[in-house]
């Protein structure tokens, strides 16, 4: 039987520091490591990020509009980066927010979730904006093949909150409904469910929300987007334990010197490990 991903990912934040590095190779950050805006450049970045920094972080997690701008290219770029990240043992989440319903669902599933695709992943990123229920063929092939997933819940873009926010009949508001239907897949799972959310460390108080899904809670906004790992106990309070906090350019932003990549990530490792222990 195939181990779950909950239980992978507990046990590598133990041994490893709950962190999550992107693998962001935005044009910017290419041109700053003295590398073309292409699929050279692309192949370059992504494997120095891998071979700095997947032997040692909990999570990489590679975003696919960065690699898919390059055409099928690109792609195969991704497909490497995720199987040798892999390989050298860190856990990669594909940040590809895919939602849609029905056969296009599960075919999005295929491609990330089913353990013979090229893009096989540990887990994936998804958007449940289309009716929670239709993420089914993700979350069934994403059990069947001890992989995962991280629904958008809360995030920290200021957009968010029209959708995210918006009140249901009853009185409880869409984010709130995403996190209790993490919640009822969780259930009775241990160390920590699959079926994780994607919260924002940006958000200030949350509070109001019952953030302790039994799953993982995904929070980027570390680093550049001005959330620093003191805040993810007032963010997050009783649930920071379940938090696998991610930085990108805080990170990147060190390279391209394989040394720089790995001081930095080690230092936001000792820091979040630092501001978890208190809670």
């Amino acid at each position: 039987m195939t181990e779950p991903f909950g239980a992978r990912l507990r046990r590598a934040m133990d041994e490893r520091g709950p962190l999550c590095v992107g693998i962001d190779p935005h044009a910017s950050l290419l041109a700053e490591w003295g590398l073309g805006d292409d699929v050279a450049g692309l192949e370059r970045f992504s494997r120095t990020v891998v071979e700095a920094l997947a032997g040692r972080v909990a999570v990489l997690k590679p975003q696919s509009a960065f690699f898919e701008r390059f055409g099928s290219r690109g792609v195969a770029v991704l497909e490497a980066t995720v199987r040798e990240a892999r390989e050298a043992g860190a856990l990669v989440v594909t940040d590809a927010k895919r939602g849609d319903i029905g056969s296009t669902m599960a075919a999005y599933a295929e491609s990330f979730l089913h353990r013979d695709a090229p893009l096989f992943s540990d887990a994936l990123t998804v958007s449940p904006y289309l009716g929670y229920g239709s993420l089914k063929p993700a979350v069934d092939l994403a059990r069947e093949n001890g992989a995962g997933l991280f629904v958008l819940a809360l995030t920290s873009n200021p957009e968010g909150g029209e959708v995210q926010r918006a009140v249901r009949p009853g009185g409880r508001d869409v984010a709130a409904t995403m996190l209790a239907h993490l919640a009822a897949e969780n259930a009775g799972e241990s160390p920590l469910g699959s079926f994780g959310a994607v919260v924002g460390a940006t958000l200030g108080d949350l509070s109001s929300y019952d953030l302790a899904v039994n799953g993982p809670l995904l929070a980027p906004g570390i680093g550049a987007q001005g959330a620093t790992p003191a805040d993810l106990l007032k963010v997050f309070g009783a649930a920071v334990r379940a938090v696998v906090p991610s930085v990108s350019r805080g990170v990147l932003r060190h390279g391209p010197a394989a040394g720089a990549l790995r001081s930095a990530a080690d230092r936001f490792a000792d820091e979040v490990r630092g501001a978890i222990e208190v809670a």
